[in-house]
């Protein structure tokens, strides 16, 4: 490409790397040859050499859940329409975002979104302590300076409580995900908190582990004895699709008439007519604003403190569940 264009290797790559210090006549010449040749620059080795980087390291923990693949195409189409480009790094089951960190800094990217997966404070003080922003969706770090963007789940799991309480329920069932996320603990605190405030103390619980599966086999255990719940809460709406199907398929109840069931998320197939699911909408596209605007921000401004952000959700009526005035408004 120096060849054709009558210039040096080093002026090349200048043209690409620091087309400000190249004329616009040559700037002009170099990429018309470019354009020829099919030549792309390599932008991770540009930025493995430079130290500098175009590249956001968005980790997944929970890629199987259907709510998160909508995540991940938020996060690429926002990025990509502001010049950022994604490296996906998806974590197995039960993998420690830990183990990973290393390789998130060998190349050398600008920052870091971790969705659907736990931090240890170990970790939280590496990233601290470094240069690389860092920003958790749908997760908080209690007690560490971690900035984080979620769905306000206390707030949400509160509205689900007074809805099915003054849809006149009584006996309540929760279908739990992984005990120690931040999703599981702030929907299931609150909305005991909400029945408690309600009378209402009694509430048996089995745990779904955030599949389909997992909320099928829960209901099962929950709907199959006499004193069965008459509303099952499901901290996500993977487990709410299983524990429908449960309760239709298995047990031959009424969906509402015998047990109503509520979610959270509110994943395409919640809409479907099969299920046509009560769930809580979190607000992707907003939280995916937050964060990266918190990311972007704190590129530019590595000394700024951390900012934690909860987005009101949405709770979505329909036929699963019989509710009263608080849904209903």
């Amino acid at each position: 490409m120096a060849r054709a264009a009558g210039v040096s290797q080093p002026t090349v790559s200048r043209a690409f790397s620091r087309p400000d210090v190249v004329s616009q006549e040559t700037l002009e010449r170099i990429h018309s040859i470019a354009a020829e040749l099919g030549y792309r620059p390599n932008e991770l080795a540009r930025s493995l050499i430079s130290r500098k980087s175009n590249v956001i390291g968005l980790v997944m923990g929970d890629i199987l859940n259907p709510f998160y693949p909508a995540v991940l195409h938020a996060f690429t189409q926002s990025l990509q329409k502001i010049g950022r480009r994604v490296m996906l790094f998806s974590l197995p089951p039960g993998q420690d975002v830990d183990e990973i960190v290393p390789q998130l800094m060998q190349y050398q990217v600008a920052g870091v979104v971790i969705t659907s997966a736990t931090l240890s404070s170990r970790a939280a003080e590496a990233f601290a302590s470094g240069s690389t922003p860092l920003v958790l969706f749908n997760r908080t770090v209690y007690g560490d300076a971690v900035n984080s963007v979620s769905c306000a789940n206390e707030e949400a799991g509160r509205l689900v409580a007074r809805t099915l309480v003054e849809g006149g329920h009584r006996r309540f069932g929760l279908i739990g995900g992984f005990a120690t996320t931040s999703t599981h603990i702030e929907r299931r605190r609150a909305f005991v908190e909400e029945l408690r405030r309600h009378g209402i103390t009694e509430l048996r619980e089995e745990p779904g582990g955030n599949t389909y599966e997992g909320g099928y086999a829960a209901a099962k255990v929950l709907l199959s004895g006499p004193d069965r719940p008459d509303a099952l809460f499901c901290i996500s709406d993977i487990m709410a699709l299983g524990a429908l199907d449960a309760a239709r398929r298995d047990l031959s109840l009424n969906v509402p008439g015998d047990v109503s069931i509520v979610g959270f998320d509110d994943i395409a197939a919640a809409a479907w007519p099969s299920y046509d699911l009560t769930t809580v909408r979190q607000p992707v596209e907003t939280m995916t604003a937050e964060a990266i605007a918190i990311l972007i921000d704190q590129m530019d401004r590595p000394d700024a403190a951390p900012v934690s952000i909860r987005v009101p959700g949405e709770l979505v009526i329909r036929s699963s569940a019989r509710v009263g005035p608080a849904g209903s408004a």
